[in-house]
């Protein structure tokens, strides 16, 4: 991977701190354009030492040339840190990884993708119901058989979680198998299932496109922006 796409992007991203009206691009009133640290040599070996995996290399580059973590898509990318000597990502929904498992392949098609072809299947749907009480007792017998299939930490092996979008959906890093370096959307909270996140062409997000369609969008967003006052 050739790192240079990274340069100047820490910069980039911290004059926008500077901008009038930076609270109109969504999240940036919590993550305020700034950045973590970047991560040293060191610090980067001694995390995958840890978690026995090579991060991919486009996130590998982010974390010593632009930061650890801090502003980015939606409300920012979620920072690694050092935390009483062990590695952790930290943020909402972050420990839904689990990192002793970062070295088995994400499971692109699901770990039983016909348990959820059956149950999505299967769900009940109001029109099919004369009482809203009946339509209710089924929607919450479908769901106390649908949580333990979807929300299964077998699905999300070889991930980490990367950021949030709010109210529970968010977005993961692929770490291990043939997705290694993909975004993948989880909105699961809304009974969807994990899926690649793809651009407007319907391509896979990688991470550096995934970061650096945020950065251009942002910057686009607030040059554009009225002036007031």
């Amino acid at each position: 991977m050739d790192d240079s796409i990274w340069v100047g992007v820490r910069e980039r991203v911290h004059a926008l701190t500077a901008a009038p009206a930076g609270d109109r691009v969504f999240g940036a009133m919590g993550h305020r354009f700034l950045l973590e640290d970047p991560l040293t040599q060191a610090e980067l070996a001694d995390l995958e030492r840890q978690t026995g995996v090579l991060l991919p290399e486009e996130y590998r580059d982010f974390l010593l040339h632009v930061g650890a973590g801090g502003a980015g898509p939606s409300y920012g990318v979620y920072p690694v840190r050092l935390v009483q000597g062990r590695w952790r990502w930290e943020g909402d929904g972050a420990g839904l990884a689990d990192l002793s498992r970062l070295a088995e392949p994400f499971p692109r098609e699901g770990a039983d993708p016909e348990a959820v072809r059956l149950l999505l299947s299967e769900h009940p749907e109001e029109e099919d119901f004369d009482e809203i009480e009946d339509f209710d007792d089924a929607i919450e017998a479908w769901e106390e058989r649908w949580e333990p299939v979807m929300w299964s930490a077998d699905r999300t092996v070889g991930a980490v979680v990367i950021s949030t979008l709010g109210c529970a959906a968010r977005e993961w890093l692929i770490i291990s198998g043939p997705e290694r370096g993909r975004i993948w959307s989880d909105n699961r909270v809304d009974d969807e299932d994990l899926k690649p996140l793809l651009d407007d062409n319907g391509v896979p997000m990688t991470f550096t496109r995934w970061y650096l369609t945020w950065l251009e969008k942002a910057e686009h967003q607030l040059a554009s922006a009225p002036v007031t006052g």
